[in-house]
């Protein structure tokens, strides 16, 4: 759940006794401490509209639940939506969740975001959302997500597809988004691709 501070409190030290204290902070701290090679945990990020649909909310839950499962960290723009469903989905599978939220105001953050970031940048956020992931997995969304998209693509970030955007340049289809069957099938493409591994 997340934090309800009031904006009057200085941060840090609220971040550090948060950080010390508590489950959360015990698995923050098993999951950062420092780990070598294939030990270091794959941060995926899952992008998608503030508000969808009920189809689309069952598939990010589902994207969020995999991710979970293969120990990947999950990191979103922490609101509603697709970013809510899927900080659900990987919450009942005992996942960690970071939002990186556009406003300064944590209580903004939906309430499966274990690890809200507040920035104060509105959509410049998005950035950070990006740059903070190995991997992205782009579900439905509006132009908010094509911004993200085109920021991952930007810096060579693999983007996987689902029910998303599509792209083409001169009239001729653009294959840089990775489109997936469903949601076990969207994850492993995008741990495979984050783990550096070639797509058949």
């Amino acid at each position: 759940m997340c934090p309800k501070l009031s904006r009057s409190l200085p941060l840090l030290p609220l971040v550090f006794e948060w950080y010390n204290n508590g489950q959360a902070g015990d698995r923050l701290r098993q999951m950062t401490s420092r780990k070598t090679g294939s030990d270091k945990k794959l941060t995926i990020a899952v992008i998608g509209g503030g508000k969808c649909s009920a189809g689309e909310a069952v598939l990010a839950e589902a994207v969020g639940r995999e991710l979970a499962k293969r120990g990947a960290i999950l990191v979103c723009g922490g609101l509603g939506g697709v970013m809510e469903a899927a900080c659900r989905g990987a919450t009942i599978e005992s996942g960690l969740t970071i939002g990186i939220l556009p406003s300064d105001d944590l209580a903004t953050c939906n309430p499966y975001v274990q690890i809200p970031v507040a920035t104060g940048v509105g959509y410049a956020r998005n950035i950070a959302v990006v740059k903070s992931a190995q991997a992205i997995i782009a579900i439905d969304g509006d132009y908010g997500t094509l911004t993200e998209i085109g920021y991952a693509l930007k810096s060579n970030i693999p983007v996987i597809g689902l029910n998303t955007w599509s792209l083409s340049r001169d009239g001729q289809e653009d294959n840089s988004i990775i489109m997936a069957e469903d949601a076990v099938d969207a994850v492993e493409k995008a741990i495979s691709l984050a783990k550096g591994a070639q797509l058949h």
